[in-house]
Parts: structure tokens; sequence; C-alpha cells
């Protein structure tokens, strides 16, 4: 409830005259301040007029004042900047490091709202709020929808700053470590960013004109060459890591738990990684290229892949198939594009401070199709219906970080939903 008390404090959903504190002070709200999401008090920078006198400073919230005494606050002196203390039980008088004690005021959640917020909570129906959304305005929609995407940038931006931490600020690397996550689609994703982590670039690149030796590299690297069933080639790639892992001192991985349960032959690691080999022989800087491309066209072109001649006969080791070419799919690619191509471009542009890759990056959302999984297709049957891949990574970044964690409080719809008023 005190999360509630929040939300009623930072949205001023209460009463805002004739307010006092329990010895009859007057208490008018100018500011309720800024949130504060770090160590310290609630809300910082308010602007409280107590007795006529303006305060400025800082607010801390509980459900009962004499929490202020168990979180002990009343010997941290980061709490003397606190100009109002809020409770909705003031069971104790509250006091700074010195003894001063702080003006503090009742506050309680309007019952509609506290009823509205519970129906958010418990209701079985997935999203809470979909008797809502036909009714709001797109202009509400587009706004929080917009809101969503640059969160959805910034959370992605975050992931590719770690990686850049994990192999030394290049840029490359992070880039082959986001890209290879991602040729996971979703099943093999950790088990691929993993495996990544262990290819060594540095040692890969002396043998970037070699197709076969890039294969060697990226399946002995991911524990695939143990037990297999013998040809020419496996005979010959076996061999070749051998060698490579004598020169470079590799140890290839016991710890790939790749995943094959119920998935389609073309989504086999097998082929994702022979698909890598053959995309990374043939883009070397394959970043830099990325960053002056300009059209999808050209982006999906560079991506389409392939895989060596092997490979069009099998889907696996020493097992030989029908003919086929291993090339991604353009929906393939296209989530490529989303997944790893627009992040980068949003996250190079922001640490070169270039904001035509930012707007490129958004671009390129704006133009591709809505991706089409169960989240999309969730909120179309709430009404929610996605025009473009920009929508539907604002639709993901909904879910994930509002919904699935009950953050109704801090989402523009649940916003909507609790001031709503019962018939």
């Amino acid at each position: 409830m005190e999360q509630l008390l929040h939300y009623v404090w930072k949205h001023k959903l209460f009463p805002l005259q004739h307010l006092h504190t329990p010895e009859g002070e007057s208490i008018e709200v100018i500011d309720p301040g800024l949130p504060n999401p770090h160590a310290g008090a609630d809300f910082f920078n308010a602007k409280i007029k107590i007795q006529g006198v303006l305060w400025v400073g800082n607010v801390e919230i509980h459900q009962r004042a004499s929490d202020w005494y168990r979180h002990r606050h009343h010997q941290d002196t980061a709490y003397d900047s606190v100009i109002l203390h809020v409770a909705s039980d003031i069971d104790t008088a509250v006091t700074r490091t010195n003894g001063e004690q702080i003006p503090q005021l009742e506050l309680h959640c309007p019952p509609q709202l506290a009823e509205n917020y519970e129906e958010l909570l418990q209701t079985d129906r997935y999203p809470a709020c979909f008797s809502l959304i036909p009714r709001l305005s797109s202009f509400l929609l587009h706004s929080w929808m917009s809101r969503l995407q640059t969160e959805r940038f910034e959370n992605k931006a975050r992931q590719i700053a770690e990686r850049l931490e994990h192999c030394g600020k290049d840029w490359e690397t992070a880039f082959f470590i986001t890209l290879a996550r991602n040729f996971g689609f979703g099943v093999n994703s950790d088990t691929f960013e993993f495996w990544a982590r262990q290819v060594p670039l540095a040692a890969v690149n002396k043998h970037r004109d070699n197709l076969f030796q890039i294969e060697a590299f990226f399946f002995g690297q991911a524990g695939l060459l143990q037990e297999l069933p013998h040809d020419e080639y496996t005979e010959k790639l076996i061999k070749e890591y051998t060698y490579l892992q004598h020169k470079f001192q590799l140890q290839p991985s016991t710890d790939c738990h790749w995943r094959f349960l119920r998935m389609r032959p073309g989504n086999f690691p097998h082929i994702r990684i022979a698909q890598l080999a053959c995309l990374y022989h043939r883009s070397q800087g394959m970043l830099s290229r990325l960053l002056e491309l300009s059209t999808l066209k050209d982006l999906r072109d560079l991506l389409k892949g392939g895989t060596s001649t092997y490979w069009l006969t099998h889907y696996s080791f020493g097992t030989p198939s029908p003919s086929r070419p291993k090339t991604l799919s353009q929906s393939s690619i296209d989530l490529l594009i989303i997944n790893t191509v627009v992040p980068f471009l949003y996250a190079y542009g922001k640490h070169k401070g270039n904001e035509l890759l930012c707007q490129r990056a958004s671009q390129f959302l704006e133009e591709l199709k809505p991706e089409n999984n169960y989240i999309v297709r969730l909120w179309k049957e709430c009404g929610l219906e996605a025009a473009h891949a920009g929508d539907s990574q604002a639709l993901i970044q909904l879910k994930k970080n509002y919904c699935d964690t009950k953050k109704c409080l801090y989402c523009r719809i649940g916003y909507e939903y609790l001031k709503q008023k019962k018939e």
C-alpha cells in the first residue's frame, strides 16, 4: 500500500485544501517534488507551505509514521533535508538526527483508487486493463508507445554497454556477441551468447579469409566436434580444429547446452553457426559496414547469409539430406535488424553524439512490419494494434516491464484505469 501512497502523492490525487499537521498547522502542497529512484528520501525538491512559510526540500512517505524509526532514518543525515513526512497512519512523531521534529501529513488513498488498483492486481484476464484500451484516445496511446519504444532503446543500449565492458570497449566484438545471441532466435539465445564470448575473435581474424577455418573455430568452440558421425568433412574439420586449438591454446566449451527438442531442422544450432560463419567470413568490419548503410534493402542483402557447400545437403554432422540452400528468411533477417542492427545504431549514435544514427534506428523500425509473436497478437486482441516494428517493440516493452512486473502505477494506461469512476 505504501507504493500506492507514493502514486497518490506524485499525482496529487487528494484534496488540496484544508490539509494540516496533527498539531493543526496548515499545509499547502505547491509541488510534490520529483520521484527519487535512488537511495534517500522518496521525493526531492518539493515545495510545501507550512503555516504560510514556504519550504523547499525532500518528502518521505511511509505506511506508518513509526516506519521512520524502523528504517533508522532518525540516524541518517541523508534524511535531515526532509521537510515533510507523509504517512497514512501517524502513530508517532518523527525527528531528524539532531532531535528536531519534522512536520507530518496524514494521507489516505481514495477508496475508488484503491479499489481500481486491487482490480488490476487480482483480475484473471490478461492484461488487466483490457476493457479500457478501446476507449482511450489515439493521441494518448501514440505518445505512450513512443515513450515505450525509447525505453526499449535505452534497455538494449545498457545491455550493449555491459557487453562492451566485457570485451574491453571493442565495438566489433560486442556486435558479434549481440548478433550471435540473436541468431539463437529465442530458444538458443542464451547459449549462443555464452558461446560467442568463448570465441577468440582476435585469433579468428587471422584466418578470416578461410571459411573452413572459421567453421573449425566456431564449431570447435561450441563443443560440437566430440563423438561425431564421421564423414570426410567432419574428419577434416576435427583435424583443422585440433591444429588451431594447439596453435592458439583453445579450450572447447563443455557448457554450451544446445537445444534441439521440437525444433525445425533449419533452426538447428549447426545451421545457425554455419550461417554465422559464412556471414563473418564475407563481411569484414561488419559493424562499420552496417553503420554506413541507409536502406533496408542494403541491410537485408548484407545479412542474407548462406552456408558452405557441405551444409547445402546437411542439417547436422554426418547425416545427408536433400540439397537445399540454407539462407535466412526475410522474417529472420528483419528480426536480426530489429534486435541487433537497430539497437547498435542507437547505442553507437548516443556514444558518438551522432543524432543521425539514432534517427536512422527509429526510421528502420517504422519501415519494418510489426513482429508476429504472441505478445503482439495479445495486444491486438485487446484493441492495441501495432502498425510497424517500432510499435511491436513498444508492446513487448509494455508487457515485460510493466504488465509482467505489475507496475500498473507507472503505466500510462494504468493511470487512466486507476482514475476511472465506477458506474
